[in-house]
């Protein structure tokens, strides 16, 4: 019996979450041609949204099955408002290469570290801000959280995914573990569940039809999710910098309970936004206006208005 435990554990182990495989730090990382070209020689798709007259700029990490035309809507708006938008493919998601595969550990918090530098240079002056929304919020709290910090005068995080392991149910962890362990492969749809993720039915339609976005994801892809969520979750209470937080109060996808342990969590400077009609997808509800507004009047030192 004992035996046989031994064996099914080693098959599991020999069937670990796949993972992308990253290059050596060789290359001198750019902007060029419409692409972000990492450390590693890894080309992601980029859209650089110029402000006529700039007085600062974001930098956005996109959310998880998403890619960087998620920020299109609000990065005109910005512009109009003197903030110039940098967005591009995160690794494995759009049009970036490895499309489904998860990143390794950090691999996602490091890019955006580069690229914010890359910013700072085309920008000599200007302030910076990271911009995560949903899982890119998870990505931008483990950076703002590491031992050195991102050179950037404030956090967003809009509907932040910090959902991990800390906050899921035993059985949805043992089944979510075995999965990516046995049945790395599978291809989850998300169908069924009846999740409401805005209340922009036309733009949900859009995305449906959208080649770019990934419809099926891997149950490993998923597993690395988690792993991102409580990362992001677990760092709150190290990160330093201000934070502007915005959540909308009918949020299908992401639990409202977790999200209130990072807002308490947060030592810093902080503003928290809870919209009562803003579903998951804030930046292109119905209402997003009111949420690109905010973050305006926030990276522009305003009061934010009260709703």
């Amino acid at each position: 019996m004992l035996r046989a435990v031994i064996l099914c554990v080693a098959g599991m182990a020999a069937c670990a979450p796949l993972t992308q495989k990253t290059g050596l730090r060789s290359v001198q990382p750019s902007f060029e041609a419409g692409y972000y070209v990492t450390a590693d020689g890894v080309r992601l798709p980029l859209s650089v949204h110029l402000a006529p007259s700039e007085n600062a700029v974001i930098v956005a990490l996109h959310g998880f099955n998403d890619y960087r035309t998620e920020f299109d809507m609000a990065a005109e708006w910005w512009m109009q408002h003197g903030i110039t938008t940098y967005a591009y493919d995160q690794r494995g998601f759009g049009g970036a290469p490895h499309r489904g595969i998860w990143p390794g550990p950090g691999i996602l918090a490091d890019d955006a570290r580069t690229a914010i530098s890359l910013v700072r240079k085309a920008h000599p002056g200007v302030p910076v801000y990271l911009l995560g929304m949903s899982m890119g919020g998870a990505v931008a709290l483990e950076l703002a959280a590491s031992s050195i910090p991102p050179d950037v005068e404030g956090v967003i995080l809009v509907a932040p995914a910090v959902w991990g392991w800390s906050s899921l149910n035993p059985v949805y962890k043992g089944v979510l573990w075995l999965a990516a362990h046995t049945v790395r492969a599978n291809r989850m749809t998300g169908q069924g569940l009846g999740v409401l993720a805005s209340d922009n039915i036309e733009m949900l339609r859009a995305l449906g039809r959208d080649p770019m976005i990934i419809h099926e994801t891997r149950t490993d892809a998923v597993y690395g999710l988690v792993g991102q969520m409580e990362g992001g979750y677990r760092a709150a209470d190290r990160v330093r910098l201000p934070v502007l937080l915005l959540y909308g109060d009918k949020d299908e996808v992401i639990p409202r309970e977790p999200v209130e342990d990072v807002i308490a969590a947060l030592p810093g400077p902080k503003r928290v936004v809870i919209y009562p009609n803003g579903y998951h997808m804030l930046l292109r509800d119905l209402q997003a206006e009111n949420v690109w507004r905010d973050i305006a009047v926030f990276i522009h030192g305003s009061p934010l208005p009260v709703r």
